[in-house]
């Protein structure tokens, strides 16, 4: 079954995006990524013992708040590769308005039974709200790693956990069991944040994400550890576009021991992750247990592709956790 099809399918047959062509655009074009996130409440639905149809309202639910969401933090950030620059901020804001109403609108049209509605509409708003406090604590910036982990805790993870939360609703899960799913989700996103920190800080050419009043984990480390080449690591970011100083700081957060920290932030979570699962009872945990899998590959590949494999035995403790 095509689910990115049937997500579009609900989400098109909505009144508001038949009469609004570029709306359905956006919504084809970010269909053509897969993004998984909007697996995540199908992946919790067969879990819990449902069927895939049965979460699809909620999957396209989480299509549409992504959506809102990646909006407005390309245009808080002056993300250079945002749709506002294409459309315009004030059309983006707009846009973004339209798909937290049409997320919401997904569900409450659905044939889902009303309680279920309520429930998941109720964790959606309050989803929202939080990942908006996040937003603002983002754009004020990272100071110091406990800042790091507030702005993770509310402008990252709430959303993984609402996705997996209103799918474990859907496929018939009583709320507590959908709650210790959702908590389950809030690590699942922060780990998501950790493997992203460490994929754009390796990128080349440079992220944004090495832009002033930007951050990721690995850079936050280097800057505020007292190692030997600190004040280097300092002085390197602020030309941090010339690629012989990209390649040399990065150098540095692998020296410094940045890349390893991260590693191990990466193990606490997982192995958190994988007690809450073990005690959640449900038929088919194998769903969720893949979700941690999948974050494994991609640091295992940018590791190997950046000659870093002697940070793979971290993940020793991984398989055998």
């Amino acid at each position: 079954m095509d689910t990115y099809a049937l997500v579009l399918d609900c989400l098109t047959g909505l009144p508001i995006i038949q009469g609004w062509p570029e709306m359905k655009n956006l919504l084809v074009k970010a269909s053509s990524r897969k993004p998984r996130a909007w697996q995540l409440p199908i992946l919790a639905c067969r879990a819990v013992g449902g069927r895939d149809e049965q979460a699809i309202p909620e999957a396209a639910s989480i299509a549409c708040l992504q959506l809102s969401i990646i909006l407005i933090d390309d245009m808080l950030d002056s993300d250079p590769r945002g749709v506002h620059h294409q459309v315009g901020a004030p059309a983006a804001a707009n846009f973004a308005c339209a798909f937290l109403a049409a997320g919401l609108d997904a569900i409450t049209l659905s044939g889902t039974e009303p309680d279920i509605k309520f429930g998941s509409i109720c964790n959606l708003i309050r989803m929202v709200l939080i990942t908006a406090y996040g937003q603002k604590l983002d754009v004020e910036g990272i100071t110091d790693e406990d800042s790091y982990w507030r702005i993770v805790r509310t402008k990252s993870s709430p959303f993984f956990g609402s996705a997996l939360y209103i799918g474990a609703l859907a496929g018939g899960a009583s709320m507590a069991i959908a709650l210790q799913i959702e908590r389950f989700g809030d690590l699942y996103g922060e780990m998501i944040q950790i493997q992203d920190d460490l994929n754009d800080t390796m990128a080349v050419p440079a992220s944004p994400d090495w832009l002033p009043g930007r951050g990721t984990l690995p850079i936050l480390y280097a800057e505020v550890v007292d190692h030997p080449s600190r004040q280097r690591f300092l002085e390197l970011r602020k030309i941090i576009t010339n690629p012989e100083s990209l390649v040399e700081a990065q150098k540095i957060l692998i020296r410094c021991g940045a890349v390893s920290y991260c590693i191990d932030q990466l193990l606490r979570r997982h192995r958190a992750a994988k007690e809450i699962l073990e005690a959640i009872p449900v038929p088919h945990e194998e769903e969720l247990e893949g979700l941690l899998d999948g974050i494994r590959k991609p640091v295992e590949e940018l590791f190997a592709s950046t000659g870093l494999q002697i940070q793979l035995g971290f993940f020793e403790d991984l398989s055998g956790a």
